[in-house]
């Protein structure tokens, strides 16, 4: 009994192939393009937050002299951002914080700084989330702050801080340059990862 069998010409099947992948190339390049830029984000978000936290602990250790050194260290943050553009897209913020002196109180800001050069260079100046300063002098720092029982207060560790124990925020700040935001696959929606990213640590 002999066999029959049948086979498609190589051509036919080739050009099936081709159509094919021309149908789910978009696609493809899609998910590329979405997964890289979650990746830029993520490496964003991480630089940020490495910055808040060397600037907190820069912040620490000058407490003598923060007034007179917080350009100084505002400006090795910023440097040591590669491949952000600090200049272009960042803010960055120091805030001196003191416990009250009666218990179950608000905390008191002392002292506030901004990073001058971000300002000058770029028009992206997000305010503070842990107080927010109504003006500033040419260096950087707030000048409406004020002493004694007119102090501002901040709810930033509220009861955790015995009276005159000292702790420094230090807030970074990017616009990120985000090729995609949300996106909605059916009834869900995914999370939003930028455009402004946003880091704080606290020392």
């Amino acid at each position: 009994m002999k066999r029959l069998s049948f086979s498609f010409p190589r051509c036919k099947a080739r050009g099936i192939a081709a159509v094919e992948f021309a149908i789910v190339l978009p696609l493809l390049a899609l998910l590329l393009v979405m997964v890289v830029d979650l990746s830029r984000a993520i490496q964003a978000k991480i630089i940020l937050l490495n910055i808040s936290r060397e600037g907190a602990n820069l912040a620490a250790r000058a407490t003598s002299d923060l007034v007179g050194s917080s350009q100084t260290i505002l400006n090795a943050l910023a440097a040591t951002t590669p491949p952000l553009d600090m200049n272009k897209r960042g803010m960055i913020y120091i805030t001196k914080i003191m416990g009250p002196a009666t218990a179950g109180q608000p905390n008191i800001v002392l002292e506030q700084y901004r990073w001058n050069a971000g300002v000058k260079s770029s028009g992206y100046q997000p305010a503070s989330q842990v107080w927010n300063c109504g003006g500033w002098d040419s260096n950087g720092t707030c000048t409406t702050i004020l002493k004694g029982a007119s102090a501002p207060t901040v709810t930033l560790m509220q009861k955790q801080l015995a009276d005159g124990e000292l702790i420094y925020a230090v807030e970074t700040f990017y616009n990120f340059d985000v090729l995609f935001g949300t996106l909605q696959i059916g009834s869900t929606t995914t999370p939003v990862l930028g455009p402004n990213l946003y880091s704080m640590t606290v020392f």
